[in-house]
């Protein structure tokens, strides 16, 4: 089968981001929203879940769906492919976020192609997609090679009201926009691969 009758046979992936800013005036969503808006441009059937909008209750095991955390993790399991945002926190991911990913398990990660995209406020963000990368691996997601951090991300943007921006604002540089752009579209590129990576499951993982 020659390759563009094979990329046109696919199905429309389906690509969900996951801002976990609770700021009203997020960088971490602006800049999500540029990778849905090239994930899209690639032929994508995009949703943003932003965690400021969503009602979830601390996560408590004996408890189970509280308040959205049902219709929140079932938008992760229908994705073939999830983009996590956050701002950097201590070196770390927001606990919104956290938060999330705690009730979400192999049930919406398993073999699901993730994209890692961090904001800091100023010039450190390696140890938080770090963290990010490690458990996304302990619920058997695959997190793509290509990952975005953001430094100074109050600077990284500028005010603009032209077509091409994003909540009023458009990135300082076109190296920076292409890179997070490029997420968007290995997020589509690698939507449906089938990794063959996950361990099998043990007593002590249950």
């Amino acid at each position: 089968m020659p390759l563009q009758d094979g990329l046109m046979s696919r199905p429309t992936p389906s690509v969900l981001a996951v801002s976990g800013s609770l700021r009203e005036r997020s960088y971490t969503r602006t800049a999500l929203q540029y990778v849905l808006r090239a994930a899209a441009e690639a032929g994508a059937e995009t949703t943003l879940l932003d965690l400021r909008e969503v009602d979830l209750p601390l996560y408590d095991p004996d408890i189970g769906d509280q308040g959205d955390s049902r219709e929140a993790t079932a938008l992760m399991r229908e994705a073939d492919a999830v983009a996590l945002g956050t701002p950097v926190y201590h070196g770390s991911y927001s606990g919104a976020l956290k938060n999330f990913h705690d009730y979400c398990g192999w049930d919406e990660y398993e073999d699901t192609t993730v994209g890692l995209l961090a904001t800091a406020g100023g010039g450190s963000y390696g140890s938080t997609l770090d963290h990010l990368r490690i458990t996304v691996r302990g619920v058997h997601g695959w997190s793509l090679p290509h990952q975005v951090g953001i430094r100074n991300a109050s600077s990284r943007f500028v005010d603009d009201t032209g077509p091409d921006a994003i909540d009023g604002r458009v990135f300082d540089e076109e190296a920076l926009q292409e890179r997070v752009e490029k997420l968007g579209r290995m997020l589509v590129e690698y939507a449906f691969i089938d990794p063959d990576v996950s361990s099998p499951r043990t007593e002590a993982d249950g």
